[in-house]
């Protein structure tokens, strides 16, 4: 997993419509809280997107977008976002790109890791986490970046890094 400081590796991958995006398209308009998952529709994937989606109005409220990135494809992808009515945009990585950048592939290469950053737009990782089971852990995180976006001041408008 990537440490607090290092540097968020630029990748180019396609999204749930089968568009090309990159980190640094991402990043244009604000930090972004990047998340791994293992797989759309299991249980806990579900929950943690759910969760997302949830809190996603507080989340843009400070300047933060949410991108989540597995190893499924668009089609998958295009469905787990319907079914759930997710507000958030969707990352394939079938090759596993951009979850071996990030030092998130499981145990001897199988599975993800379930592990959230905050990544900044000057590209640095400000903040991360890994709980692969403890899911709640995760919005937990995000709720945290939220608070301490809010007293300090940040809001959609303001939100540079």
């Amino acid at each position: 997993m990537l440490k607090p400081g290092d540097m968020a590796p630029e990748f180019i991958l396609p999204d749930e419509n089968g568009d090309d995006v990159s980190l640094t398209q991402l990043l244009q308009p604000g930090p972004l809280i990047l998340y791994f998952y293992p797989a759309d529709f299991t249980p806990g994937c579900t929950r943690e997107a759910c969760t997302f989606r949830d809190i996603h109005d507080d989340i843009l409220g400070v300047g933060l977008r949410v991108v989540g990135v597995s190893p499924q494809d668009a089609e998958t992808h295009t469905r787990f976002r319907d079914e759930h009515n997710l507000p958030f945009t969707l990352i394939c990585d079938p090759d596993k790109v951009a979850i071996k950048m990030y030092d998130v592939d499981g145990p001897f290469g199988i599975g993800v890791r379930r592990v959230t950053y905050l990544v900044t737009q000057g590209q640095k990782i400000q903040d991360a986490l890994q709980a692969d089971v403890m899911i709640n852990k995760h919005g937990e995180f995000i709720k945290k970046a939220i608070v301490l976006r809010e007293s300090a001041g940040m809001t959609a408008a303001n939100s540079s890094d």
